[in-house]
């Protein structure tokens, strides 16, 4: 029998995840990961871990598997919520979610289970995993999961191959009402438990308050840019390269005070990410304002009307070499190659027809359609029809 860790949650999807385990065959272990239990950073007076990490050992007892809890919060503090905490201060918008695959539960988690004796470690994602042989090496794909409603492959975007060689997803052949109905059937707790909102295994918290824990307010000025401003001089330009268009499609706008007028006034502008609508604060406009760029230098809010605001959107984005992640290494591309993908720049946007152009230090991805809220230091990830084989942070 071969032995599979598996990250219990407390939710439906892992309980489900670890049933269908022990059908297979599978020596299964269950371990829940505390990962948050840092007062100083009240995050309400819920404690959601005690809930959940009580629901895992309910579930563990009912499908009679041995469950630990393991305290991860260092490593959890260290690796995400620092890193959380840097990127709004630079006026970055993270991602924790991918994050906390990539460096907790396909990490320490990943290494705790194979101290443990694991062959595998298994989550409840909602993603596939299949194998070809190529060159007459095992090759692994992550696969988008079979429900398009809750595919979950995007929050894996940054795994490896070796990760991937001992990673299990047992739900992603099924859909969600699937799921529950399983749960139901064997009367787990966890059958009619909501989806869990918020930070990756923080719960319930509400982000600016979660960030005033460190990052102090400070008040400063929202200015509204019309579409008609010069900044937007949309004239034809002619390019003596496909990298200097790219460069064109793909840069950021330097706004100053003087490209709109000041409509209010913000408490942090390290509180706000491109494409926000809600938290402004400020009416009597005829559509309601977005958030086209932060400047955290000068502490300024720069919006603009309605979704269609040209400051909202572009047709390309820039990856540097740092922050290039293939997961199908034999797919990287070199210097001056292409290939037609399908891109998202956000979980559950819809795939978008995308083009990426590898550059001397970096990736270019020009999609066909224009983007909204393209967003520095959220993951852009792409795909060959189903099968996501790359990601990088957006620059």
């Amino acid at each position: 029998m071969k032995r599979v860790v598996i990250g219990l949650s407390g939710g439906v999807d892992s309980s489900v995840a670890a049933y269908l385990l022990k059908e297979q065959g599978y020596e299964v272990i269950g371990l829940f990961m505390k990962n948050w239990h840092d007062d100083s950073v009240t995050i309400s007076n819920e404690c959601p871990w005690l809930d959940d990490s009580n629901d895992a050992m309910l579930v563990a007892n009912k499908l009679n598997i041995p469950f630990q809890t393991v305290d991860l919060s260092e490593q959890y503090k260290e690796r995400i919520v620092d890193y959380m905490f840097d990127e709004y201060e630079k006026g970055r918008t993270p991602n924790p979610d991918v994050l906390c695959n990539r460096e907790i539960k396909f990490d320490v988690f990943m290494d705790i289970a194979l101290e443990l004796g694991a062959d595998f470690v298994a989550t409840g994602h909602y993603c596939r995993k299949a194998s070809i042989q190529k060159g007459g090496e095992e090759i692994y794909q992550l696969l988008s999961g079979i429900d398009n409603n809750k595919d979950q492959s995007y929050f894996l975007c940054q795994l490896s191959q070796e990760q991937l060689f001992k990673a299990l997803f047992p739900i992603g052949e099924l859909t969600k009402p699937e799921v529950r109905e399983i749960a139901a059937k064997l009367d787990l707790v966890t059958a009619e438990k909501k989806d869990s909102q918020g930070l990756c295994f923080i719960g319930k918290v509400k982000l600016p308050d979660f960030l005033q824990q460190q990052l102090k307010p400070k008040e400063g000025v929202i200015v509204e840019v019309p579409e008609s401003d010069t900044i937007y001089n949309n004239e034809k330009k002619e390019f003596n390269s496909k990298e200097k268009e790219l460069q064109h499609l793909s840069r950021k706008i330097e706004y100053t005070i003087n490209n709109g007028k000041v409509v209010g006034k913000h408490q942090g502008a390290h509180y706000f990410t491109k494409g926000q609508r809600k938290g402004l604060a400020v009416g009597g406009t005829p559509e309601p304002l977005f958030v086209i760029d932060t400047d955290i230098q000068d502490n300024i809010i720069y919006t603009g009307q309605g979704k269609n605001h040209p400051g909202l959107l572009k047709k390309a984005l820039f990856i540097s070499n740092e922050e290039l992640h293939w997961i199908r290494e034999d797919l990287t591309l070199d210097t001056n190659e292409t290939m037609e993908v399908l891109a998202r720049i956000r979980y559950r946007q819809p795939l978008q027809k995308a083009i990426l152009h590898k550059v001397v230090d970096g990736l270019y991805i020009e999609f066909t359609a224009l983007q909204s809220a393209i967003t520095e230091g959220q993951f852009a990830a792409w795909y060959i029809n189903d099968e996501l084989i790359g990601s990088g942070v957006i620059s």
